[in-house]
């Protein structure tokens, strides 16, 4: 099994890229590499300048590359069309001229990839975690969905060579089992894989090592989190949303929390994954002056066990 991990901006707090108190995106880089990562993701849409030179700049002035770009938005709405495609657009334009890792024997895609999520629905996002009470959608909403994403992911590989990758998201509607069965069957192999995220599979309620297992032939790309269980089972009582979840404390560094890394590690290492695993713990970026430990112990403790 060959691993590179990397890590993202959320563990800094970025996820919503209107958020007053986000940190500079040059700090984030700066303790990426201080925590001894290689490599990093982009970003949520607008966090990260969208200008390739002086991007490329600055990770390469910090000895750093860029695993994957993110498109984090609203799937189900066939009047985001438009803004979806022009993110899809300019997110690959930048990505792929930015430094670029080693490519690994055994690895299914070049990277930079490009992770598709859907967000922005209150009705999910307040039952994030909660699969009895979530709404799902009508066929023809969902059809609307799976068109969407089928275009991005096409955009993204005929013009820039990118793999989509479909990140199922907790308060998303892409988030429980019946839903992930349901894309799997709708999208093409080839049209999209999957990333999977061992934290948000926690929070849906389902075996993040069963999860690896069930979709190894869609698996392009992998995230890691972890997440303590005493705060997830206080705020899964409470009417809360999901990054309000985050910024109590439901993330934690990974082998601090409830997910048996170990386990994980025997799982890929069974379905033969190679390639690229990027580390998360998503909180409230007012909290950024614990996220170089954070992100640090994360990367310690995958090292302790074989990662």
């Amino acid at each position: 099994m060959t691993i590179t991990i990397t890590t993202a901006p959320c563990c800094w707090g970025v996820d919503d890229v209107n958020h007053p108190n986000l940190p500079a995106w040059e700090r984030v880089f700066d303790e990426a590499a201080a925590a001894g990562y290689g490599g990093l993701e982009l970003g949520p849409y607008g966090y990260v300048p969208l200008d390739d030179a002086l991007v490329a700049k600055a990770l390469s002035e910090r000895n750093l590359f860029i695993v994957a770009g993110t498109i984090f938005d609203d799937l189900v709405s066939s009047q985001n069309r438009e803004a979806l495609l022009r993110q899809t657009d300019e997110i690959c334009a930048v990505i792929t001229r930015l430094p670029q890792p080693e490519q690994m024997a055994g690895q299914r895609f070049r990277t930079p990839y490009l992770t598709v999520m859907d967000w922005g629905h209150d009705e999910r996002d307040y039952a994030a975690g909660h699969s009895d009470r979530a709404p799902r959608l009508d066929d023809k909403a969902w059809a609307g969905m799976i068109a969407n994403i089928t275009a991005i992911a096409e955009l993204a590989r005929r013009k820039y060579g990118v793999r989509a990758v479909i990140h199922p998201h907790a308060g998303g509607y892409i988030e429980f089992a019946d839903e992930i069965e349901r894309v799997a069957a709708d999208i093409p192999q080839e049209v999209a894989g999957f990333c999977l995220d061992t934290g948000h599979s926690y929070y849906a309620g389902m075996d993040p090592v069963e999860m690896l297992r069930r979709y190894a032939d869609r698996l392009d790309y992998v995230h890691f989190k972890d997440i303590d269980q005493t705060v997830f089972d206080r705020v899964l009582g409470e009417k809360i949303r999901f990054f309000q979840a985050c910024g109590q404390g439901v993330m934690c560094p990974i082998g601090r929390g409830v997910i048996d890394y170990p386990a994980v590690r025997r799982t890929l290492e069974e379905i033969g994954y190679h390639g690229f695993i990027t580390v998360e713990q998503e909180r409230d970026p007012r909290n950024v002056a614990g996220s170089l430990e954070d992100v640090k112990q994360s990367r310690d403790y995958l090292r302790s066990v074989g990662f």
